[in-house]
């Protein structure tokens, strides 16, 4: 064989071995559960949780829940994001700013956020409120954090370079500095979205007046041993989760090329 078909056969073993142990795995689980006749309320076959999963998209329920999510998850990222990139480029481009932030952050970001839900309960409500503050001031700090250290690690020699082209503040700043922090502001976003997604399933699993999202559905389910909707809630929620961070990455690479990580 050559060296050519070699690395062709190399490739393809590369790309097929991830479906392939997905696939190893859910039928090991099958065969096991069927053998040994473990009650599908401890553990469901995979077959009856498909069976399950099918039904819910069939009669809307779980298009539902997870459309509710999907807004709640986008509205907390979204203003976190909003706030997080402006005080991080202000932390970074004004001493001052960043001196009266950095005690605010460094006492407040290492705070479990799910601590704050009881009180954002008692000012806000049980209604959608409190879950998109608590998601929105979750995902804020690593935001917050991310684009301050990107600004504040722009290359000194660009910096230099622009202002001996005669470059103002003003370009220096959109043409230098936020390009060159582009990579951490991103970084930060991703981290901002997986921390988003934790908790307003966890937000809408403690409590609510609207019975609605993944995290109820989950909970409703787990109350009355409805195992098999666990189970398909879990594969959803992790579908969906995937999904919407391979779109973040997407996007990135389409707003910043430049941004290269290691993992992409």
């Amino acid at each position: 064989m050559s060296g050519k078909s070699k690395a062709s056969w190399g490739r393809i073993a590369e790309l097929s071995l991830p479906t392939l142990s997905v696939v190893a795995f859910v039928v090991l689980w099958e065969v096991i559960v069927r053998w040994r006749g473990i009650a599908p309320i401890f553990l469901p076959a995979p077959s009856s949780i498909a069976t399950t999963l099918w039904d819910m998209i069939l009669n809307g329920t779980m298009e539902y829940h997870v459309g509710v999510t999907v807004l709640r998850i986008f509205a907390g990222f979204l203003v976190a994001a909003v706030t997080g990139i402006a005080l991080g480029m202000l932390m970074g481009m004004s001493r001052i700013v960043a001196r009266v932030a950095d005690i605010w952050i460094a006492a407040l970001y290492p705070l479990p956020k799910i601590s704050l839900i009881p009180l954002l309960i008692i000012w806000l409500g049980t209604g959608e409120a409190y879950r998109i503050v608590i998601s929105a001031i979750t995902a804020f700090f690593p935001i917050v954090m991310s684009t301050y250290s990107g600004i504040r690690q722009a290359d000194r020699g660009l910096i230099k370079a622009a202002k001996d082209l005669g470059a103002n503040t003003r370009q220096i700043q959109f043409k230098v500095v936020i390009p060159a922090a582009m990579p951490s502001i991103l970084s930060g976003l991703q981290l901002g979205m997986g921390v988003t997604i934790i908790l307003i399933v966890a937000a809408e699993m403690i409590g609510g007046s609207s019975q609605s999202g993944m995290g109820y559905l989950l909970i409703n389910s787990g109350q009355v041993m409805e195992t098999e909707k666990v189970f398909a809630s879990l594969v959803v929620l992790a579908v969906l989760g995937a999904v919407i961070i391979k779109l973040q990455q997407w996007g990135d690479r389409k707003i910043a090329p430049w941004a290269e990580t290691e993992d992409r």
